[in-house]
C-alpha cells in the first residue's frame, strides 16, 4: 500500500473530526446570522463533495473486488476505521480470495458489511456506471455511460448531486431507447438537452429531465395501453391509514394540478377556509377550530361581526385552550397555512366529493371547495400545423397528445388569448389602474407562473406587477406586466433582483451578482415543457449576448 493513499484515508478520518468538532462549536447560542450563513455555505459544500466521494468508493469497492476480502483482512480494516493510525491503515490493505467468499458482488457487501440500504447501494454502482466507468466480466475497466455528464461530475464548478440523479433518471431509459444508431442518437440527444438544462437554470433542471424520460418511456406506447394502467387503486391499511394510487393522464393530471392550486389560494371559491374547514369535519369530526388568527381574518369571516384584537390593549391572562379530562390544555389545531400541502389538498378533494354527497341528500351543493377546476392550454400554432408529435400543454407544463387536447376541446371553454398579438385591444395605458381580467388571463397565459428563476409558485397565486410604476406614470399595458408570487414581488420591489424588459420579448430577470455573477438575463422555466425550456433558455442566451454587445437596448426596472 503506497503511503500516499494511507495519508489519504488518515486525512479522511482527520476531516470527520474536524466536522463534528466545528458543528459542536457552531451551536453556540451567540451564534452572528453571519456566521451562520457561512456555515450553511460550506456545509453545502462538503454535502456536495460528500456525495461525489460516495461514488468514487463505490466505484473503488467494485473495481478492487472489495466483496472478495478475507475475514483477516475485514477484521483489520474495521479496526482502521475505529482507531485510524498509519500503522492500523497499512495493516488493512487487505488480501482477496479466488475461494469461496461471503459476499457474491460489490453490492451485497456494501448492503451487508457497509449497512448501506440495498436501493442506495445499487444506485450508486450505477451512477458509477455512467459518470466514471464500470468493469466488464473479465476485469478490464469500461468507459462511463454517459460520456458528456461524465466532464461535468469531474467538474467541481457543478452540483454532482444533481448530475448523480440526472444520470440515474437516464440510464432508466436504456430499455426504451431503439438498438443501433438510432438509440446512441436519441441517448445522446437526451444527454446534450440534459446538460443544457443542468448549465442555465439547476432549479428547475430536475423537473425538465424527469418529463424528457417520461417522454421516452411513454413514446412508443399507444393510448390504449396507457388507459389500461389509469386507475384508482387501494394498496391497503398502513399505520392506521389507507393508502390509494392514482394513476392519470396528463389531460387528467392538469385538472387535479388546477384543483390543488385553487385549493392552496384561500382567495378562490375552491380554497375558502371555512368551507374546507366544515368539509375536513364531516369526515373527522373535528372542527378545526384555529385555522385563522383572529388578528388577521376579515371582517366577513368573523362569525360575531367583532373588531379584530387591539394591539395597545391589554393581554388577556386567560389561558386560549380549554383543558381536557387529564387537566392538559388542548394543542391548537394549526393554521390553514400551516398545514401541509398534502393535507390542504386530500382536504380539498374531498369537499369536491361531498358537492354529489350534499346533491343526493337534497342539500346546498353550491358551498366553498366546489369549484370546478379551471385549466389553461397553450397551443404552438406553428407546431400544430407542421403536425408535430406534440404541439399543446397546460399552464402547469404537462404536454398533452392530438388525441387529449381533441377530448379536452370537446369540453372545454374557450378563451381566445392572443400572444404578441394585435387584434385585441388589452393594453388600458392610463385610463385604468389595475390590469383587467382579460389582460391577466393573457398574462398568466404567456408567462405561466412566478417570474423568479426555479419558483415553483404556480400561477393560480402570482400577482400581476407593475413594471412601470403607476404612481410614476407607468402604464397598465401587457407589454410591461410581469407574474411574481406574493414574496418575489414583495423581493422585488425590495431590489433583491431586477425585472429586465426587452424590447418585442417577455420580461426577464437578473440576478444580483453574488448569486449569479455572470449576470445572465433569465427566465423562470419551470412550468414549461422541456422542450419549451430549452427554446426560452436558448433566447435568454441570445438576449444576453445582445445586450453584453451593445445591439440591444434593455431596460432594467427600477425597484
Amino acid at each position: 500500500m503506497s503511503t500516499a493513499t494511507a495519508q489519504a484515508l488518515a486525512d479522511l478520518a482527520a476531516a470527520s473530526e474536524l466536522l463534528a468538532a466545528a458543528t459542536a462549536a457552531l451551536r453556540d447560542p451567540e451564534l452572528s446570522a453571519g456566521h451562520a450563513v457561512c456555515f450553511g455555505l460550506l456545509l453545502e459544500s462538503l454535502g456536495a463533495g460528500h456525495s461525489r466521494a460516495q461514488i468514487e468508493a463505490a466505484h473503488a469497492l467494485r473495481r478492487t473486488g472489495a466483496h472478495k476480502l478475507d475475514q483477516p483482512s475485514l477484521h483489520a480494516v474495521a479496526q482502521a476505521a475505529a482507531d485510524p493510525t498509519m500503522d492500523n491503515l497499512a495493516a488493512a490493505e487487505g488480501q482477496t480470495t479466488a475461494g469461496r467468499t461471503a459476499f457474491r458482488s460489490a453490492r451485497s457487501f456494501m448492503q451487508d458489511w457497509l449497512d448501506i440500504p440495498r436501493n442506495t447501494a445499487h444506485d450508486r454502482l450505477i451512477q458509477a456506471d455512467c459518470l466514471i466507468g464500470g468493469v466488464d466480466e473479465s476485469g478490464h475497466p469500461t468507459e462511463p455511460w454517459l460520456e458528456d455528464l461524465a466532464q461535468d461530475f469531474a467538474d467541481s464548478a457543478f452540483d454532482p448531486r444533481l448530475i448523480a440523479a440526472t444520470a440515474l433518471k437516464l440510464h432508466s431509459t436504456r430499455k426504451d431507447l431503439p438498438e443501433g444508431a438510432g438509440g446512441a442518437e436519441q441517448k445522446q440527444q437526451l444527454q446534450s438537452d440534459a446538460r443544457k438544462l443542468i448549465h442555465s437554470e439547476p432549479k428547475s433542471a430536475r423537473k425538465h429531465i424527469a418529463s424528457m424520460v417520461a417522454q421516452v418511456k411513454a413514446g412508443k406506447r399507444p393510448l390504449k395501453a396507457l388507459l389500461d394502467e389509469v386507475g384508482l387503486f387501494r394498496r391497503g391499511t398502513r399505520r392506521g391509514l389507507i393508502e390509494y394510487i392514482l394513476r392519470v393522464l396528463p389531460s387528467q393530471a392538469a385538472a387535479i394540478e388546477a384543483h390543488f392550486a385553487s385549493t392552496g389560494n384561500p382567495a378562490t371559491q375552491a380554497g375558502d377556509r371555512q368551507g374546507l374547514q366544515e368539509a375536513e369535519a364531516e369526515f373527522t369530526g373535528d372542527p378545526g377550530e384555529g385555522w385563522d388568527d383572529e388578528a388577521t381574518k376579515p371582517d366577513w369571516a368573523r362569525e360575531d361581526g367583532t373588531d379584530p384584537p387591539d394591539p395597545g390593549a391589554e393581554p388577556d391572562t386567560e389561558p386560549d385552550t380549554e383543558p381536557d379530562a387529564a387537566g392538559t390544555a388542548a394543542e391548537p389545531a394549526p393554521a390553514w397555512e400551516d398545514l401541509k400541502p398534502e393535507r390542504r389538498r386530500l382536504i380539498g378533494l374531498m369537499a369536491l366529493l361531498l358537492k354529489d354527497h350534499r346533491a343526493n341528500n337534497g342539500a346546498d351543493s353550491n358551498r366553498a371547495g366546489l369549484a370546478t377546476a379551471q385549466v389553461s392550454i397553450i397551443l404552438d400554432y406553428e407546431k400544430m400545423l407542421s403536425g408535430a408529435p406534440r404541439y399543446a400543454a397546460s399552464s402547469s407544463g404537462l404536454g398533452f397528445s392530438p388525441g387529449e387536447l381533441r377530448a379536452a376541446m370537446c369540453n372545454a371553454g374557450i378563451y381566445p388569448v392572443i400572444l404578441n398579438g394585435r387584434s385585441l385591444p388589452l393594453d388600458l395605458g392610463r385610463t385604468q389602474r389595475l390590469f383587467t381580467k382579460a389582460q391577466g388571463r393573457a398574462i398568466r397565459a404567456a408567462y405561466r407562473g412566478c417570474a423568479y428563476p426555479g419558483c415553483a409558485m404556480p400561477v393560480e397565486r402570482c400577482e400581476l406587477d407593475h413594471l412601470d410604476a403607476w404612481e410614476k406614470g407607468g402604464c397598465t399595458d401587457i407589454h410591461s406586466a410581469s407574474l411574481c408570487c406574493p414574496v418575489h414581488h414583495v423581493e422585488r420591489h425590495c431590489g433583491l433582483f431586477h425585472a429586465v424588459k426587452i424590447p418585442g420579448c417577455r420580461p426577464m430577470v437578473l440576478l444580483p451578482p453574488d448569486l449569479d455573477p455572470d449576470q445572465q438575463l433569465r427566465i423562470n422555466t419551470y412550468f414549461m415543457t422541456p422542450e419549451e425550456a430549452l427554446a426560452a433558455e436558448d433566447l435568454a442566451q441570445r438576449m444576453t449576448a445582445q445586450w453584453r454587445a451593445g445591439r440591444l437596448d434593455v431596460e432594467i426596472v427600477e425597484p
